[in-house]
């Protein structure tokens, strides 16, 4: 089934904040994506911007603790599918975070550190918006256009 979006539509799931439930993050996100009708391709794009995303609540808002949740909102617009990931944790200065080099990188062989690049390189809209300890929210979205969704699924 293939969701025609005439008008918006909201899907929501909170989980506890450990990476047991990365799995069903994904899933929840990639199912509803997968309905809207984005190609394999874009939905691989889209599962690893939510992992990246749920890993960083996880790993850095929460510092590993469970008791904590994740909330994620799925938007299917008309023209657009709207991600959003809000916390309460830890917060941090997106505008301190630099685009990474590349080179640099392979030849250290680090290990992390990419999240944000890949989150702004899958999706085509990354926004932060951050009040620690109150609510951090990552806004991504990916478009619904001809080049991205199914030939089966009529873009308006």
């Amino acid at each position: 089934m293939i969701i025609l979006a005439k008008k918006v539509k909201t899907y929501q799931l909170k989980v506890p904040s450990s990476t047991d439930q990365l799995e069903i993050i994904r899933e929840f996100v990639t199912g509803v994506a997968r309905k809207v009708g984005f190609r394999e391709d874009e939905l691989n794009k889209i599962e690893l911007a939510v992992d990246e995303a749920s890993t960083n609540v996880v790993k850095h808002a929460y510092a590993y603790d469970d008791r904590k949740p994740i909330e994620i909102q799925l938007r299917v617009e008309p023209d657009r599918f709207v991600i959003q990931i809000t916390d309460k944790g830890k917060g941090f200065k997106p505008e301190q975070v630099k685009k990474p080099d590349m080179k640099e990188y392979l030849a250290k062989m680090r290990v992390g550190g990419l999240g944000i690049y890949l989150m702004k390189t899958m999706m085509d809209e990354v926004e932060f918006s951050i009040d620690p300890g109150r609510k951090n929210r990552v806004r991504m979205v990916k478009y619904i256009t001809p080049e991205t969704v199914h030939p089966t699924r009529k873009v308006s």
